[in-house]
């Protein structure tokens, strides 16, 4: 495998493809700027003055196998060399090919086994044509030989025989045999075959160059009762416009195909009829020109035609009889629509889901589909005309209903307007109610209910809180839930206590809240309960003492670690609403706490949290199905469906899809939003960049020296526990040598470029009467920055995740007060819920590698409430992991997002090469 720096520095060579036998033995040379390495001549052909001289060159040969990644690169790589980069256009049409199966066994002109690219279209042979119309000079700069004057490869071949080499070199696996009925097409070794060269003529006739065939449909004698012919067709692929019917094509000899068209048409339909064994007909009679086909027959073909346009064969339907006829599922079918909608999406019972087939844009009547599912012939008639039936149309119209479904099921697929039926994907319209039940939830501003703010809100709600109430009062009124995902500070707390006031109106959704949050919040809740709703009551399920007695109204506050180990006694207890706050500590769905919370049954529930998804879309699940079980069906069926093409397969359409899903039952705004929170003033964010010190660079060199070796002699679950105690470490050393090395009471100044910088900081924000939180997610390095600001007379708070909840709410109180300057806080403890206004600068110590979990812990100070600009910084070690990391935030957001999706853990994933290209030290004093 070639290292991304190599692979990078080869881009920007020039290119030239050196043709070998058999194809995958050729090899791209590249010549200009190579780094060092396995060099060796090359003679290539260049400009001087008003000639071209051969000269040599050293150049880096790669076989083609091993260039695609480097020509990838190239093809996307602005700063390529226009030859490079040719070749990785040629390679994308190459493997395009690969996909679609249009690879063919043979034998090489030298008498190798070799796969070739084909059968072409007539699209692909233009597209190859117009490539070798562009390629640069350099691509082709290998000269001839013998030739005086120097003479160049002719381009079109050069482009054909490296697609060859593509497709020579891709199926080279145990499968091979299975396609070609002989071991020889699997190894990459050249094996000689000249013996199979009259079959590989036979199999590869017209691949590239000749004929290609189609089979045109007619019916003879009317459709009522006619017979169906198909009528073989003759293209020619240097010219599309040239189609010739077989029969003509043995009566006349100014076709326009080539003398040798009759011996090309006949090996493509013997080539064909490897796929559909009733072409073989064809071969028997004198002319292959047509073929007389029973019903049962033109059935099959509607199943075969993908197949045979697989294999180069295009099958025409008469003009008259096609694309009228369609099927798709209608969901929700019923009389009248249901009268009580919450009991309906909240109870147990199915809706139908049936199939309903439609000519042009008008449904079938009853009799029209009984009239299709009794057709015997292949065409039917239907309101005035022939239709031309396809089989699978006909078991529909036979077999009308599928499976009924969910309520929540067939809202699903009215959302997303498609489902799944025995593994297709089907079109779904949903009936006149379920698709007023869309509409109604589709958006969550229009159409809401006149829902005013409570009378008992002592608050006066903001636009967008005022929407967020309505989407949850209508939302909770239908019996459905849903994740209120606002950015922190936007007022998520004082939304929900007026969702709560609203529900007391009505007897049937009346009844105490509970809200579980963690530890630290429990005050926060508190005081904004009594603050917004004064009068409400409120009490906390927490500690020894704790009790549900009374809990007949009002809120009824628990933490999630209360939860779990109370489940069954707050199971047992009814609840008109229940709350999961900072809902991503359910994110794993498998965990105690998610099934206890999951044990708690209530007349709605929501969720709230700032990041719904914060490694991956699993993530959503867990809060969705907990929100609103029955949504998204099984987490299985989700990974399936949704996850794995949407994370794995960039599918852009399946994560539109998803996304007119769950939109209604999750509302998303954030303070850059037009219009949601312009009080707010500027926020600044900096990178920070920090040299490290002697003793810090020499630490990081050796760790990396020494656990790489280590690294490169394990495999497996070793490997990557090897990879996080690398990272970890290099982390610990960035910070500073003293956390790395477990010097609680050692000497800190004048050790870490950070601490350093971090001083002068403090200095400066102290200076002008500011405060600032101090982020890092070791709670070690922490309690070495407590000690020495308290020695430099700096007074600090410090919270943790060993923090007591009194003490908690005490630092918070504190801090607002002014009582000291600079919050200590540990990201995993502090991330979340806090409102720390009185900080005008927040500093990331070190970085969490996850812009999402940054972004919540900056909101502690950067959210409604704040009066003053806030200055964020980061404070990042030059030449380190952590400058590559904080380089792939800036410029290289979609590889980021790909890393950081799974975290550090991701990384564990990279070659030797990539890990060591990661970490390495450079540029350092």
């Amino acid at each position: 495998m070639i290292a991304a720096e190599t692979a990078a520095r080869l881009a920007r060579c020039a290119a030239a493809m050196e043709v070998a036998d058999p194809p995958r033995a050729g090899t791209i040379a590249f010549h200009g700027d190579v780094p060092d390495g396995d060099l060796g001549d090359l003679v290539v052909a260049a400009p001087r003055g008003d000639t071209v001289e051969a000269v040599t060159v050293a150049a880096m040969r790669l076989s083609v196998a091993d260039a695609i990644p480097v020509l990838t690169r190239a093809r996307r790589d602005p700063a390529a060399h226009p030859a490079a980069a040719f070749w990785g256009a040629v390679v994308l049409v190459a493997l395009q090919l690969v996909a679609r199966g249009r690879i063919v066994p043979g034998v090489s002109p030298g008498g190798f086994d070799a796969w070739r690219a084909g059968p072409l279209d007539a699209a692909d042979a233009e597209r190859l044509r117009e490539l070798a119309a562009a390629m640069p000079a350099e691509a082709r700069a290998i000269p001839l030989p013998d030739r005086d004057p120097l003479e160049l490869p002719d381009a079109h071949t050069l482009v054909r025989a490296f697609v060859d080499a593509v497709a020579d070199g891709m199926p080279r696996t145990a499968a091979a045999p299975l396609a070609t009925g002989s071991p020889l097409f699997a190894s990459r070794a050249p094996n000689r075959v000249p013996h199979l060269r009259a079959w590989s003529d036979e199999l590869s006739a017209g691949i590239d160059a000749g004929v290609r065939v189609s089979l045109r449909l007619e019916v003879a004698g009317g459709y009522a009762e006619g017979a169906f012919h198909a009528v073989v067709q003759a293209h020619s692929l240097a010219d599309p416009a040239v189609v010739v019917d077989g029969g003509e094509l043995w009566e006349r000899t100014d076709h326009g195909l080539g003398a040798s068209a009759r011996v090309e048409l006949t090996r493509a339909l013997r080539r064909a009829a490897r796929t559909w064994p009733v072409l073989d007909r064809l071969l028997f009679q004198g002319v292959p020109d047509r073929l007389v086909l029973e019903d049962a027959e033109v059935n099959d073909l509607f199943g075969q035609a993908p197949r045979l346009a697989a294999a180069g064969v295009d099958v025409h339907w008469p003009r008259d009889l096609l694309g009228t006829l369609t099927a798709r599922a209608v969901v929700g079918r019923s009389d009248s629509p249901p009268s009580d909608m919450r009991s309906v999406l909240g109870g147990d019972g199915l809706l139908s889901f049936d199939w309903q087939l439609a000519l042009g844009d008008q449904p079938l009547t009853r009799a029209e589909l009984d009239r299709l599912a009794e057709a015997h012939r292949p065409v039917v008639r239907l309101r005035d005309q022939w239709v031309l039936v396809d089989p699978d149309l006909a078991r529909k119209a036979r077999d009308r209903e599928l499976k009924p479904i969910t309520p929540l099921e067939a809202l699903g697929v009215a959302l997303t307007g498609s489902t799944e039926v025995d593994g297709r994907a089907v079109e779904v319209v949903a009936d006149d109610w379920l698709e007023a039940l869309r509409a109604r939830i589709a958006d969550p501003d229009g159409g809401a209910e006149p829902v005013e703010q409570p009378a008992a809100l002592a608050a006066t709600l903001r636009d967008y809180q005022l929407r967020g109430l309505r989407w949850l009062a209508r939302m909770t009124s239908l019996g459905l839930g849903g994740c209120l995902a606002d950015d922190m500070g936007l007022g998520k707390t004082v939304t929900l206590i007026a969702l709560h006031l609203h529900r007391q109106a009505d007897v049937d959704t009346a009844g105490p809240t509970l809200v579980v949050c963690p530890a630290s919040l429990l005050g926060n809740w508190e005081r904004e309960i009594r603050r917004f709703a004064p009068g409400t009551a409120v009490r906390r399920f927490h500690g020894a003492a704790r009790s549900l007695d009374g809990a007949t109204d009002g809120f009824v506050l628990t933490t999630y670690g209360t939860m779990r180990l109370d489940a069954e006694r707050l199971g047992g207890h009814r609840w008109g609403l229940l709350v999961a706050d900072e809902a991503q500590h359910v994110k794993n769905p498998s965990s105690g706490t998610a099934k206890a919370l999951r044990a708690i049954p209530a007349g709605a529930r929501v969720a709230l949290t700032g990041t719904p998804v914060e490694n991956n879309l699993s993530e959503l699940w867990a809060v969705l199905d907990w929100t609103t079980p029955g949504l998204l069906g099984t987490l299985g069926h989700f990974r399936t469906r949704w996850a794995k093409p949407i994370e794995a397969d960039h599918d852009d359409a399946t994560a539109d899809r998803l996304a007119r899903l769950v939109r209604p039952f999750l509302l998303r705004r954030r303070k850059s939003d037009p219009g949601i929170a312009p009080e707010l003033p500027p926020k600044t964010e900096t990178d920070q960049p920090v040299s490290l010190t002697h003793e810090q660079a020499a630490l990081y060199t050796a760790v990396v020296r020494e656990t790489m070796t280590a690294i490169r002699e394990a495999d497996g679950m070793a490997r990557r526990g090897l990879i996080m105690k690398l990272l970890t470490a290099l982390k610990q050393i960035c910070n500073h040598p003293a956390q790395y090395l477990k010097e609680p009471k050692a000497r800190l100044t004048g050790r870490s470029g950070k601490l350093e910088l971090l001083d002068e900081l403090l200095d400066t924000i102290l200076a002008e009467d500011g405060a600032v939180l101090v982020f890092t997610q070791y709670v070690t390095m922490a309690r070495l920055l407590e000690r020495h600001l308290r020695d430099r007379g700096v007074p600090t708070g410090f919270l943790h995740g060993a923090t007591p909840v009194p003490r908690r709410e005490s630092l918070v109180k504190e801090f607002g007060e002014g009582a000291f300057p600079v919050f200590l806080l540990s990201v995993k403890a502090a991330g979340t819920g806090l409102n720390l206004t009185r900080a005008d600068h927040v500093v990331h110590y070190d970085r969490w590698w996850n812009p999402a979990v940054e972004d919540q812990a900056t909101d502690r100070a950067y959210r409604i409430g704040q009066t003053r600009p806030v200055q964020v910084h980061r404070l990042i070690a030059e030449g380190t992991v952590e400058d590559r990391i904080a380089e792939m935030l800036r410029s290289k957001r979609d590889l980021a997002d790909a890393i950081l999706t799974a975290g550090e853990a991701a990384l564990t994933e990279l070659t030797d090469a990539e890990l060591a290209d990661l970490v390495e030290l450079r540029g350092t004093r």
